[in-house]
């Protein structure tokens, strides 16, 4: 059995206005054949940008509200929604409330994905 807990996992910092741990998967202490699942805090009026990636997504909205952005449909998201996001649908996310957004992301099939790359450029 693997365990690690959130807070002995490094973070990345993205300038807009996130901060992201992969806890499993990537570049996580704890490899999965099949999956990649990350914990990501979002300031108020922060975001993922819109990006798209060959993986099929999960995004679970554990705090907070906000807006989603997936293909052509818009949604608010606040905290117990779960969004699907097909593979190559672009997709954003976007804190709209007063108070952090906690989210938990799991896609599939493992690996890093190109834009966490280029954000930090």
């Amino acid at each position: 059995m693997k365990t690690i807990n959130l807070a002995d996992i490094p973070g990345m910092t993205f300038p807009t206005g996130r901060y992201t741990r992969v806890m499993i998967g990537a570049d996580s202490p704890i490899q999965a054949e099949n999956f990649t699942m990350g914990y990501v805090k979002v300031n108020p009026q922060g975001s993922v940008p819109k990006h798209v990636h060959e993986q099929e997504e999960v995004y679970f909205i554990a705090e907070g509200n906000g807006r989603i952005e997936v293909g052509n449909e818009v949604k608010e998201v606040s905290a117990g929604t779960s969004i699907y996001i097909p593979s190559n649908v672009p997709h954003e996310l976007v804190n709209t409330g007063n108070e952090t957004m906690t989210m938990i992301f799991v896609y599939s099939p493992a690996g890093t994905v190109d834009h966490w790359d280029e954000e930090r450029k």
